[in-house]
C-alpha cells in the first residue's frame, strides 16, 4: 500500500522485533485490494519473513454496479472480503509456525475480525493494536457501520490479552468505556525509523530560510482527510490574508505531498481564494518523502478536534526531520501535547480562522528571518521506533504469559 505513514509501524516491528527475541510471520492481502500501491518498501521486509497474501477485493471498486453497492458488502469496511481467505491462510500459518501470539492492527477493521476468529479457533493469545479509537461520537457516520465497529471493539476488550493504543487520550477513553478491561489497555506510540533518515540526503535547491525572492515552503506530507484534517479554516484564512495584503503567495507556498484527496484540496482552495498559495504534489518513494521533510522551511500538521485522542504517525517523522512545525490542531488535544512536549510553541486552533490569520504572517516572517524553534533533541531521541519495538517485545511477552482470553 502507498500513501500512509501508518505502514511504517508494522514494517518496523517486523524488521526490529527479531533483535528482541521475536520472529514474525505476516498475513496481508492481495495488492489489488489497495487503491494505490508502491513497491519501494518491499525490499525492507527482512529476508526469510513469511508473507502470505489472502484473496481480497475492495467493495467500492470491484463489487459496485452502476456506482453503487449494498451496505453489508462493506461492513465493517470495504475489504471484508479478505476475512474468508484470511482466516484460512491464517490457520495455515498457525499450523506451520505455531506462533505464541496473534497480533492484528487497525485502521483496517476487518483485520481485527480475522484476529478474533483465529484466537477463537486456536486459543492463542491475541493482541489487538487499535492505534486510534474505533467507534466514537459521529464516527463512523453510518449507524450500521458504527454498530459493527462497536461490536469489534467489544469483542477485543473481552478476549484480547492486550488492547494497544498510540495515544494517552485514546487509552483513557477506552479505560473509561471498558473499566473491566482497563488493566489490559496500554499505550505504544508511533515513532520514526532512524536508519531510514540516516540514508537520505536533503533535497537540492531547498533549505531552511528560503532564498530571497522565493516563497517559504510549508509542507504537509501525507493524507488529508475531509473531516479529520479539514483545511477549510486554514484556506479561508489564507484567502483573507491575501485579499488584505497581510500575506502573499510570494511569501508562502503550502505544499501538499501525497494528499490522496487532491481534488478536495483544489476545490476548497478555489472556493476560499487560497489557490495561489497551494501546491499539490504527487506521492514519491518513502525516502524521497523523508528527504523533502528535512529540506523544506517548515512542516505542517493538521488534526481536527474530533481527533483529540489521535496523533498522526507523521508527527514523529516531522520531529526527526528537525524543521520548525506549525500545528493546526486543538491546543488541548494529544497532537498538541506531543508538539509542546518537544518544545514546539507554534500551535494554532484548526477551527479558528481568526487565530490562523493572526498567527500566520508573523510566523512566516520569523521563519524567513531565521528565528526558528526546532524540536528538542531529547524528545526526538525518545520517539525512535527501535525503542518502540523493544516496548512491543515486552508487551508480547506479557501477552504470551496470560494465555488465551
Amino acid at each position: 500500500m502507498a500513501g500512509s505513514s501508518g505502514i511504517q509501524r508494522t514494517l518496523r516491528f517486523v524488521q526490529q522485533l527479531p533483535e528482541f527475541g521475536w520472529e514474525t510471520a505476516v498475513l496481508s492481502t492481495h495488492p489489488r485490494a489497495y487503491e494505490r500501491t508502491s513497491d519501494d518498501l518491499l525490499a525492507e521486509v527482512p529476508d526469510g519473513t513469511p508473507v502470505r497474501r489472502a484473496f481480497a477485493l475492495d467493495t467500492a471498486r470491484h463489487l459496485q454496479l452502476g456506482g453503487r453497492y449494498l451496505g453489508w458488502m462493506a461492513r465493517p469496511d470495504r475489504w471484508i472480503s479478505w476475512k474468508f481467505d484470511g482466516v484460512r491462510k491464517g490457520m495455515q500459518l498457525i499450523r506451520e509456525f505455531r506462533p505464541d501470539v496473534i497480533w492484528s492492527t487497525y485502521p483496517i477493521a476487518s483485520a481485527h475480525v480475522i484476529g478474533a476468529a483465529l484466537h477463537r479457533k486456536t486459543g492463542i493469545p491475541w493482541v489487538a493494536d487499535f492505534r486510534d479509537p474505533m467507534a466514537h461520537d459521529g464516527y463512523p457516520a453510518d449507524p450500521l457501520t458504527w454498530k459493527s465497529f462497536h461490536e469489534i471493539e467489544q469483542a477485543a476488550m473481552r478476549h484480547a490479552s492486550r488492547c494497544v493504543f498510540t495515544t494517552p487520550g485514546a487509552a483513557r477513553m477506552y479505560q473509561e468505556r471498558y473499566p473491566e478491561a482497563a488493566g489490559r489497555i496500554v499505550v505504544l506510540e508511533n515513532g520514526y525509523d532512524e536508519e531510514s533518515f540516516a540514508s537520505v540526503k536533503p533535497t537540492d535547491g531547498a533549505g531552511p530560510g528560503a532564498a530571497q525572492g522565493q516563497p517559504l515552503v510549508l509542507l504537509h506530507s501525507g493524507i488529508v482527510y475531509a473531516s479529520e484534517r479539514d483545511p477549510t479554516q486554514f484556506f479561508t484564512a489564507l484567502g483573507n490574508l491575501q485579499r488584505s495584503g497581510r500575506l502573499t503567495p510570494a511569501e508562502l507556498r503550502v505544499r501538499f505531498r501525497a494528499a490522496v484527496h487532491e481534488q478536495l484540496l483544489r476545490d476548497l482552495a478555489a472556493k476560499h481564494g487560497a489557490s495561489d498559495f497551494i501546491e499539490i504534489s504527487p506521492a514519491v518513494p518513502y525516502r524521497e518523502a523523508l528527504a523533502e521533510m528535512t529540506s523544506v522551511d517548515a512542516l505542517l500538521v493538521m488534526q481536527a478536534t474530533n481527533c483529540n485522542a489521535q496523533i498522526p504517525a507523521k508527527v514523529y517523522e516531522y520531529l526527526r526531520a528537525g524543521r520548525p512545525i506549525l500545528g493546526l490542531t486543538d491546543p488541548i488535544g494529544d497532537t498538541a501535547g506531543v508538539l509542546r512536549g518537544a518544545g514546539l510553541p507554534d500551535i494554532v486552533s484548526i477551527n479558528s480562522v481568526e487565530a490562523i490569520e493572526a498567527a500566520l504572517p508573523g510566523l512566516v516572517r520569523r521563519w524567513r528571518a531565521g528565528e526558528v524553534v526546532l524540536p528538542l533533541p531529547d524528545a526526538v531521541r525518545a520517539a525512535s521506533r527501535r525503542g518502540r519495538s523493544e516496548a512491543m517485545a515486552a508487551l508480547l511477552a506479557q501477552a504470551r504469559g496470560t494465555g488465551g482470553g
